[in-house]
C-alpha cells in the first residue's frame, strides 16, 4: 500500500517545478484591450507538470478566458498535457472544469502487480479510458485549439512533440512517469514523461509559432524530512533535477505564472477547487505583465484605422 501511495505521488508529477519567475515586471503603459483582431501576436500557453497540484492550471485558464486573453496554441507536459488536451478539445474553460473536477485517483492509476515487469506499476489504461469518455475529438488535428503534448523518447532521451495523431496516446506518453507508468509505445518508439527533458515546454510553444508565451510552473513540494526510503530518495532526486531543468525552460517564456499550491500532496485529488482558486489568483496577479507582453508585440493600427 505504501508503494502504491508513493507511485500515485509520483504519477503525472515528475516535473515538480520551483524557483521560476516572470522574465520582467509590468509597466505603466495602457493599451486597448483586447488588442484589435489581426494586430496582436500569436499567444501560446505552456503547461508544466505537478501531479494533482497541476489542477491549479485550470484556474489559470479560467482567469485568462475571463480576462479576454486569447490563446492560440496550448502545449503541455505530464499533467499539463492532460489539462491542456481537455481545454483544447472545445476551447472552453467551463468544459475543462466539468471534466477535470470529476477526476479521481482511481480514474488515472490502474496498479497491476505484474506491470512492474514491463517497466512500471501503472499501465495507464484507466487514464486512456477517462480521456476517451471526456474528449469530443479523437485526433489532435481536430481540436478546437492547436495542441501539442511533450514526451521523451526513452532510448535517445530526445524531446518529442506530438502535435498530430491520437490525442489519448499522446497524453498517455507525456504522463508516463519512468518507473511508475509502463512506458508507452507509439509507432515502434518507446516514450516516457515529457518532464524528463522539458518540464515547462515554453520552448515548444515558441517553436509552434507563439510570439508571446505564457508558462505555468507548479512549485515543487519540500518534504517534511529528508527521504530515506529508496523509492522516496529516487523520486526526490529526480524532482530536484527536473526543477533545475524547469528553471532553465522558464527563461523561454515571456510571463511565468506560479500558483501558490501550498502543501497539497501530488496524489491529493480532494483539493481541486482550492487549487483552481490558487491558479486563478496567480493569473490575476500576473495579468499586467501578460498584457504588457502582448501589447509590446501588437502591431500599431495603420492610418485610417485599418489594423
Amino acid at each position: 500500500m505504501r508503494r502504491a501511495n508513493l507511485a500515485a505521488a509520483l504519477a503525472l508529477g515528475l516535473a515538480a517545478l520551483a524557483g521560476c519567475a516572470a522574465p520582467g515586471a509590468a509597466g505603466d503603459g495602457q493599451a486597448a484591450w483586447p488588442p484589435p483582431s489581426g494586430s496582436r501576436p500569436k499567444i501560446g500557453l505552456a503547461l508544466g507538470g505537478g501531479g494533482a497540484r497541476g489542477f491549479a492550471e485550470i484556474g489559470v485558464i479560467r482567469a485568462l478566458e475571463r480576462e479576454k486573453v486569447p490563446i492560440d496554441v496550448v502545449v503541455g507536459t505530464s499533467v499539463g498535457s492532460l489539462i491542456g488536451a481537455l481545454y483544447a478539445d472545445t476551447g472552453k474553460s467551463l468544459d475543462l472544469e466539468f471534466s477535470a473536477l470529476e477526476v479521481t485517483n482511481e480514474d488515472l492509476f490502474d496498479y497491476k502487480a505484474l506491470a512492474i515487469l514491463s517497466g512500471g506499476f501503472v499501465k495507464g489504461e484507466r487514464l486512456e479510458e477517462f480521456l476517451g469518455g471526456k474528449l469530443k475529438h479523437r485526433d489532435i488535428e481536430q481540436l478546437s485549439i492547436p495542441f501539442a503534448a511533450v514526451a521523451t523518447e526513452l532510448r535517445t532521451g530526445k524531446t518529442v512533440v506530438f502535435d498530430r495523431g491520437p490525442v489519448i496516446r499522446a497524453v498517455h506518453a507525456s504522463a508516463a512517469i519512468p518507473g511508475v507508468f509502463v512506458p508507452v509505445t507509439i509507432d515502434g518508439r518507446i516514450f516516457v514523461d515529457g518532464g524528463v527533458t522539458d518540464p515547462v515546454p515554453a520552448d515548444v510553444a515558441r517553436s509552434l509559432g507563439a510570439e508571446v508565451v505564457i508558462a505555468v510552473s507548479i512549485p515543487s513540494a519540500v518534504p517534511a524530512k529528508t527521504p530515506t526510503n529508496p523509492l522516496e530518495v529516487a523520486y526526490h532526486a529526480v524532482t530536484l533535477m527536473a526543477a533545475e531543468i524547469g528553471r532553465l525552460r522558464c527563461q523561454e517564456a515571456d510571463v511565468v505564472i506560479t500558483p501558490d499550491v501550498g502543501d497539497t500532496a501530488y496524489d491529493d485529488f480532494t483539493r481541486k477547487k482550492q487549487l483552481i482558486e490558487a491558479g486563478e489568483a496567480a493569473t490575476l496577479a500576473a495579468l499586467p505583465a501578460i498584457k504588457e507582453a502582448i501589447a509590446s508585440k501588437t502591431k500599431p493600427p495603420r492610418p485610417g484605422g485599418t489594423p
